[in-house]
């Protein structure tokens, strides 16, 4: 007879494995257990670390630099703040180093990196120990003889270089600083622009891998490699060994800032960041994503993409291992516990019982107004990735106000320059009105010249469908009784390719687009607002 035949399904990983703005990624594998930290820029509490057991299925698990004390972020301009985590694990310790970048324009930089330990990643994390503040990109490397080395790229302000290659320097773990001579151990590649070091040790060499071409179009993933720590690095005979750079057409985009794990079966997997335009070479609205590509060492001693192709790929074969599906996470959120979504976030502050409370009123968020979207200090706002190209963000506010500075509502946020805000004001007629706001590079748009008179309403409902390049608003005074508010926005100036423009070259973007709920009160009197709940929806 016919035998039946034999079907093998090999699992995909689909990319990006970390959806929305989640760049520079740094992975670790302890025992069974994969984390990634990401970047966080001005966002609080910071740096992201989602896990793994699957290298397929990642779960947001902790932010933990979650006291002023770690991360004071008070003040710095947009998109600076964490950059580049680097996260590391050694005798029974996870280690994590960041920058804390407080000024970025101008001929100089103010870039102090830090490293923050704890044997327990879901808990608190130590105090923040100072290490230097010669570059950005800060990274821990433990070697098997015990000394731990960290690296970063070097800031040369002279003659206009700016990316003076990369440098290192022993850290001291009994002195908690970091001694001796600082060695410049690599200068750059052809690609330019060098940054974001990795030190690996595999056959007795070491291997250096850095991100070059900049973090736009141009970006890339390099690899050298040395007989000792110290250099000469040699650079790959087939550099670079990841980037799109020269593929406009293809859908991952701006692939570089790589780093590498081994999985418990022998493979190997690179992570890295991407970005999905909407148009070609056009506007990343997601921001700087996370993606994975399979990697392979041949007999040469150099690693090299598992394929033949330096492209990242939107679907890779997955590995050998049991996949691990985490719970579906809840579409609503009732506010009915005294603990915040984890995916929200501030900016630059710490979420406190000053301006947020989910105590005060039982079943709503209450939030206390304070500064203005504009503020680099003390803003009332939590917000979330937008991490899909099509989202439905709504929300339920009671809110009285008595002052047309006294605002609150649904807002799409980039930066204190460029958002888009649906929300409820006071006038001195005593009326309530509903208004869209559109700030677009420091201009501010009323976008309806009638706002909606919803005076006497006690719960107004708001919404916000946000759609590839397209923002369109709706509001309800009875639940689900949706009305269109003025026409579709464009919701391509949220993203990082907008906002650096040929005019803002120095002016750093590299964040993403952000849905959330606010509240300011610009007369000094703190009126708060109570949502009773929110719903984040994506396709």
């Amino acid at each position: 007879g016919l035998e039946a035949p034999c079907y093998v399904f090999i699992m995909k990983i689909q990319n990006p494995i970390l959806r929305g703005f989640n760049p520079d990624p740094s992975i670790i594998r302890v025992g069974e257990d994969y984390y990634i930290a990401t970047s966080t820029f001005e966002w609080f509490p910071g740096v992201q670390i989602h896990h793994s057991r699957d290298l397929q299925n990642w779960q947001l698990v902790a932010r933990p630099l979650n006291r002023l004390s770690q991360l004071d972020m008070r003040g710095n301009p947009d998109s600076c703040g964490v950059w580049a985590p680097c996260l590391s694990y050694d005798d029974g310790v996870f280690y994590l180093v960041y920058s804390n970048v407080r000024s970025f324009q101008g001929v100089w930089k103010d870039t102090p990196n830090y490293l923050v330990a704890t044997q327990d990643i879901l808990g608190d994390w130590s105090e923040s120990i100072f290490l230097t503040s010669s570059g950005f990109d800060g990274s821990m490397f433990h070697d098997d003889d015990g000394r731990k080395w960290m690296f970063c790229m070097l800031l040369d302000h002279r003659k206009g270089t700016f990316f003076g290659g990369i440098v290192m320097q022993e850290y001291d773990p009994k002195a908690q600083r970091l001694v001796g001579k600082q060695y410049h151990i690599f200068d750059c590649t052809e690609l330019g622009i060098t940054e974001a070091p990795h030190l690996y040790k595999r056959n007795d060499w070491y291997y250096l891998i850095t991100a070059e071409g900049g973090t736009e179009y141009g970006h890339a993933v390099t690899l050298a490699r040395s007989r000792s720590i110290f250099g000469p690095y040699e650079v790959h005979p087939e550099n670079p060994i990841i980037t799109a750079a020269n593929h406009p057409k293809h859908p991952l985009q701006k692939a570089g800032h790589a780093d590498l794990v081994e999985t418990q079966n022998g493979d190997w997997y690179a992570v890295f960041l991407v970005g999905r335009p909407l148009t070609e070479r056009g506007r990343c609205t997601l921001g700087r994503e996370t993606a994975i590509e399979r990697v392979e060492w041949r007999d040469d001693d150099w690693l090299y993409s598992a394929t033949e192709s330096k492209l990242p790929r939107l679907e890779v074969e997955a590995p050998d291992l049991p996949e691990h599906i985490f719970p579906k996470e809840n579409v609503r959120d009732d506010f009915d516990t005294t603990l915040l979504n984890i995916h929200f976030q501030s900016l630059r502050i710490p979420i406190d019982e000053s301006w947020l409370s989910l105590g005060a009123r039982a079943g709503y968020l209450r939030m206390y107004g304070r500064e203005s979207l504009s503020s680099f200090h003390r803003q009332s706002l939590v917000a979330r990735r937008v991490e899909d190209f099509q989202v439905e963000a709504s929300t339920c506010v009671e809110f009285e106000p008595t002052h047309f500075q006294q605002m609150a509502g649904l807002v799409f946020y980039y930066n204190s320059y460029h958002f888009m805000y649906l929300h409820l004001m006071g006038d001195e007629e005593g009326r309530k009105l509903l208004q869209i706001i559109v700030c677009d590079k420091y201009e501010m748009t009323e976008v309806l010249n009638q706002p909606i008179d919803v005076t006497g309403v006690k719960r107004v409902y708001l919404k916000g469908v946000f759609y590839h390049a397209d923002i369109q608003f709706y509001y309800a005074t009875q639940e689900n009784n949706w009305q269109k508010i003025a026409g579709v926005l464009d919701g391509s100036i949220l993203s990082d390719d907008y906002v650096t423009d040929a005019e803002n070259r120095y002016r750093p973007a590299f964040t993403g687009a952000f849905v959330g709920l606010c509240c300011q009160d610009l007369t000094g009197q703190g009126l708060h607002a109570d949502f009773d709940w929110w719903e984040y929806r994506e396709g």
